[in-house]
């Protein structure tokens, strides 16, 4: 199962609103993945046993994992950023069904 992280600038109040509709969305396709808000303090910590992150707010920061734009999330308008995570949970070849 993917591991999908969501964090904010300042503590986990929007990261756990975020994370908590992306699992809605998921769940409504039927599609498994574990979608956790993290503090952005250990955001480092959490990375490296993720396999994507969302971000509500720009990181100068690079990782090695795709990441997100989560603050489409928060507009309503994340079909797109949904679509992006939905495609790499299903060409993982771990995604159940």
């Amino acid at each position: 199962m993917k591991k999908i992280i969501v964090a904010c600038g300042s503590g986990v109040a929007t990261s756990q609103t975020v994370a908590s509709q992306l699992s809605k969305l998921l769940k409504e396709r039927k599609i498994t993945a574990d979608v956790e808000a993290v503090d952005i303090k250990s955001l480092k910590h959490h990375v490296k046993n993720a396999d994507a992150y969302v971000s509500i707010v720009k990181s100068k920061e690079e990782f090695d994992i795709p990441v997100f734009n989560g603050v489409a999330f928060l507009t309503g308008m994340g079909q797109e950023e949904l679509q992006k995570i939905i495609n790499l949970i299903e060409h993982s070849g771990k995604e159940s069904r």
